[in-house]
């Protein structure tokens, strides 16, 4: 049985998030909390927050015990972004882009109903 939360408009660029995505992928649930805690960046907070509802939808909705899901895929999609402009150089505007991802976490219990 697989079981998914999503987390749309995270205001973090996906590359970062990506990074720390990766680590988790075919991970236990359980373990993958616990070293998305001790990761000090805040794409690891955004990543842990989707994780955490993930097991939730679980546990509440399929009665699925936490200690028998794995992470079977931790997906980064890249969102809106929010085009801005910064004072620059003699009267200059310079241009910023604040990208925006769409986190989806997908878990398994290794059941392939």
């Amino acid at each position: 049985m697989e079981v998914q939360a999503i987390t749309r408009y995270a205001r973090m660029s996906p590359k970062k998030v990506r990074e720390v995505a990766r680590t988790i992928q075919g991970r236990k649930a359980p373990d993958a909390v616990d070293l998305l805690g001790i990761i000090p960046r805040k794409s690891a907070q955004l990543i842990a927050k989707t994780l955490k509802s993930a097991i939730a939808n679980a546990e509440n909705n399929n009665n699925v015990s936490a200690d028998a899901l794995t992470v079977k895929s931790a997906i980064v999609d890249q969102g809106p972004v929010l085009k801005r402009f910064k004072a620059g150089a003699r009267g200059t505007a310079m241009p910023r882009r604040k990208k925006m991802s769409h986190i989806t976490i997908v878990l398994t219990d290794g059941n392939s109903n």
